[in-house]
């Protein structure tokens, strides 16, 4: 009787420690992105032109829209078609540009 109860405590501590979670190692996000943006505050600078210049810097590196697009998963040929569109927008507005050089010249 000693030995099956001695038995069912070993069992009953095996069975009780394969259901405890493991340590999870820290998981990243998918959507994380390093960002390394830096704005120098000057002394007596207003905090709102800081904060101007804080979201110029952020939307010049790229990081929202790149976080935007991995919200949700896009395969390869929506990718294609949002390459595509923003190429012509880009297009578009080189071309606006161009013209009102052109304009400002004469």
């Amino acid at each position: 009787m000693a030995r099956l109860t001695l038995l069912f405590v070993a069992v009953l501590a095996a069975v009780a420690t394969a259901f405890v979670p493991a340590s999870t190692p820290l998981v990243r996000s998918a959507t994380a992105l390093p960002v390394k943006i830096k704005v120098e505050v000057g002394e007596g600078e207003p905090i709102e032109s800081a904060l101007r210049r804080f979201k110029r810097e952020v939307n010049k590196s790229g990081h929202l829209m790149d976080l935007r697009y991995k919200r949700y998963f896009e395969n390869s040929q929506e990718r294609k078609k949002r390459k595509i569109v923003q190429a012509r927008f880009r297009k578009r507005m080189e071309r606006m540009q161009a013209r009102r050089m052109r304009q400002q010249r004469t």
